[in-house]
C-alpha cells in the first residue's frame, strides 16, 4: 500500500462519514488527504494529521473526529492497525502484504515508476541556457545545463508536456565583435579593443581559414561578416556538441535574430501600443511596466532608435505563448535579480497573469575548487573555466550529480577531489554503488536459476518495512520536485534511500548461502531488491545520471 493508495483509502472513509451525516464538513471532503512515514520508530508505518485538520471545521473535537475516521479505517484492505495519538493524530499500520505489493508495483512499472499525473495538462517552456554563440560555455552555463535539465525531466514525469528550449544572443554588438576578432586572428593583428581574447579564437580563426582559404580573398566589409557568420555557426555547433556530452539536449534552439527578421519584435510593439502600455517621453520609446509593481518603466527603442535587449525579450516571451506553452519558466543567472519584476510586469502588460503564466528562478554562483585553488581560467578561453573543460576534469556523472542535488539558489563552493573521490562520503559515489550493488545481486541470483516471488507478505523484517516505505515514496518526491522546481529533492531522497538500503542489507540476507535451498522468503527480497534497482535507476534518470551495473 502506498501512500496515495492510503491517502485514498482515507478519502473514501471520509466520504461514506459525511453521506451518512456522521461528520458535516462545509467545504465538502477533500480529494486527496496528506500522508506520512512518521518520524518516531513505534508510530505506524504512516501517520496524518487529517482529524486536526478538519475536526474543528466539523464542528468536532479533532480526537472524537479521528475515533471516527480510525474506526472505519480498520475494516479497510490492508489496514492492519490504526491508532490515535495526541490530540487526534492517526497512526497507521499497514499489512504486510499490502506493504510488500509496492514492490511488485515498482516492478509492473518499471522504467514509468514515479512518474505521476500532477501537472497533467500542462505545456511548459523551459529556457534554461541563454548565451552568445560567441565562446565556450562556461561554469555558469554548467550548473543550469544540469539544473535546468533536470528540472524539465521531473516536470515531464509529473504529467507536464515540457519543451527545453536554448535562446541564441545571435545579434547585436556582440557578434559583430565576435567577427571583427576571429577576421583580426586571421589576419595577423591585434584583437579590437572590447573583442573576444583567448587562444580558442585564434584556433577558430585557423579552422575556419583551412575550411574556407577564400574568406582571406574577400573585400573588407564581406569579410567580416563572412568571419561573423562562419564563427557562429562553428562555435554554435560546438556549444551544441559539449551539451550532448553533458547529456543536456534541447528540444528548441531559438535565434534572436528570428525575432526581428519576422517582424516579431514591432507586432509586439504595436501590440503593446494599442494595449495602452507604451509612450513616448525623452525622444525614447517606453513600456509602463510600473503600473504591473516594476520599480521603474522600462525602455524599448532608444533615443538613437535602437531596440533594447527588454524589446527583444518581450518579443520572445509573447512568442513563447503563441506556441502555446501556458507556464513559460526563466532559469537565469544571480545578476539577473532585477529581471524578475520586470519580466513578471512585462507579463501581465501583454494581458497574462503573471501568477500563472511566467516563472522566473534565479541561481546562484558556484566556485570549484581544485587544490585549494578556485578555478577561474582557460587554456582555451582565457578568463573563464568551461563546459568542456569541467566534464573533462570531473567527469559528467559527478558534475550533474553534485550540480544537482543542491537548490539552486544556494552559492556553492565545490572541490574536484570531493567529487571524484570513490568513496562512500561522495554522494554520487554512494548512491550509484546502491544500484551496482543490486544488479550484482540480481545476476548472481540468476546464476542460481533464482527469480524474484510474489508471496510479498513474507516481509515482515522492520528493515524490509523501512525500505518498502522508502521506494513507495518516489511518486510523491517527483511530483513535490516538480511542483516546487527543485530537482535537488530526487538526489536527496535518493541518498535517504540508500541508507535504508544498506540496513536492510546488513540485516536481511536476500540469497541462500552455501547448500541452502531457496525458499520463498529468498525469493520475495530478491522481488524486493529489483525493486530497488527500479527506483535507483529512474531517480538517476531524472538527474541525467547514470546508473552503473558495476563500479
Amino acid at each position: 500500500m502506498t501512500p496515495e493508495q492510503l491517502s485514498t483509502a482515507i478519502v473514501d472513509v471520509l466520504t461514506t462519514l459525511s453521506d451518512e451525516g456522521a461528520i458535516t464538513l462545509p467545504d465538502g471532503v477533500p480529494t486527496t488527504v496528506t500522508v506520512e512515514r512518521p518520524r518516531q520508530k513505534g508510530h505506524g508505518d504512516y501517520a496524518t494529521n487529517v482529524a486536526m485538520q478538519l475536526g474543528k471545521k466539523a464542528g468536532m473535537n479533532p480526537r472524537a473526529f479521528a475515533e471516527l475516521v480510525a474506526e472505519r479505517l480498520r475494516r479497510s484492505d490492508g489496514i492492519a492497525a490504526v491508532d490515535i495519538a495526541g490530540p487526534g493524530f492517526l497512526n497507521i499500520t499497514v499489512e504486510a502484504g499490502a506493504q510488500g505489493q509496492v514492490a511488485l508495483d515498482v516492478l509492473a512499472a518499471g522504467d514509468t515508476y514515479g512518474h505521476n499525473d500532477a501537472l497533467a495538462g500542462q505545456r511548459i517552456n523551459v529556457e534554461f541556457i541563454s548565451a552568445n554563440p560567441t565562446g565556450p560555455l562556461h561554469l555558469g552555463h554548467t550548473r543550469w545545463a544540469a539544473v535546468g535539465d533536470a528540472l524539465a525531466r521531473v516536470l515531464a514525469a509529473a504529467g507536464a508536456t515540457v519543451d527545453r528550449e536554448f535562446y541564441i544572443n545571435d545579434r547585436g554588438t556582440q557578434m559583430d565583435l565576435f567577427g571583427a576578432s576571429i577576421e583580426a586572428a586571421a589576419l595577423g593583428r591585434p584583437i579590437p579593443e572590447g573583442g573576444y581574447q583567448g587562444g580558442y579564437i585564434r584556433d577558430l580563426a585557423a579552422r575556419l581559414v583551412a575550411a574556407d582559404p577564400g574568406l582571406l580573398e574577400l573585400p573588407e566589409p564581406e569579410r567580416r561578416v563572412a568571419f561573423r557568420e562562419a564563427g557562429y555557426a562553428a562555435q554554435l555547433a560546438e556549444q551544441q556538441e559539449q551539451l550532448r556530452t553533458f547529456r543536456t539536449e534541447f528540444d528548441t534552439w531559438f535565434s534572436e535574430r528570428s525575432l526581428h527578421d519576422s517582424e516579431s519584435v514591432a507586432d509586439t510593439l504595436l501590440s503593446l501600443r494599442e494595449k495602452g502600455h507604451v509612450f513616448e517621453a525623452d525622444g525614447a520609446v517606453w513600456m509602463r511596466t510600473t503600473d504591473y509593481g516594476d520599480d521603474k518603466d522600462r525602455v524599448l527603442i532608444r533615443t538613437n532608435g535602437e531596440l533594447t535587449y527588454f524589446a527583444s525579450d518581450t518579443a520572445y516571451y509573447l512568442n513563447k505563448r503563441a506556441r502555446g506553452f501556458d507556464l513559460c519558466i526563466y532559469l537565469l543567472g544571480a545578476d539577473h535579480h532585477g529581471y524578475v519584476g520586470r519580466l513578471r510586469a512585462m507579463a501581465a502588460c501583454a494581458g497574462d497573469d503573471p501568477d500563472q503564466n511566467i516563472e522566473v528562478l534565479i541561481g546562484q554562483l558556484v566556485k570549484i575548487m581544485k587544490n585549494g585553488e578556485e578555478m577561474k581560467l582557460s587554456k582555451r578561453a582565457g578568463t573563464m573555466v568551461t563546459l568542456e573543460e569541467l566534464t573533462d576534469e570531473i567527469g559528467v556523472d559527478p558534475l550533474r550529480y553534485t550540480l544537482g542535488r543542491y537548490p539552486a539558489d544556494s552559492p556553492l563552493t565545490l572541490d574536484v577531489a570531493q567529487m571524484t573521490k570513490q568513496s562512500s562520503d561522495n554522494p554520487v559515489f554512494y548512491v550509484q554503488y546502491v544500484h551496482a550493488r543490486v544488479s550484482s545481486i540480481l545476476r548472481n541470483a540468476a546464476a542460481l536459476g533464482l527469480e524474484p516471488g510474489t508471496e510479498m507478505a513474507l516481509l515482515t523484517h522492520e528493515k524490509e518495512g523501512e525500505l518498502l516505505r522508502a521506494l513507495a515514496e518516489l511518486p510523491r518526491v517527483v511530483a513535490s520536485a516538480a511542483e516546487l522546481r527543485e530537482p535537488h529533492r530526487v538526489a536527496r531522497y535518493l541518498e535517504d534511500t540508500a541508507g535504508i538500503y544498506h540496513r536492510f542489507y546488513d540485516n536481511c540476507r536476500v540469497l541462500p548461502m552455501g547448500d541452502e535451498e531457496p525458499n520463498e522468503l529468498h525469493r520475495a527480497r530478491l522481488a524486493l531488491v529489483a525493486a530497488t534497482r527500479v527506483v535507483f535507476a529512474n531517480g538517476l534518470a531524472l538527474l541525467g545520471v547514470s546508473a552503473p551495473e558495476r563500479m
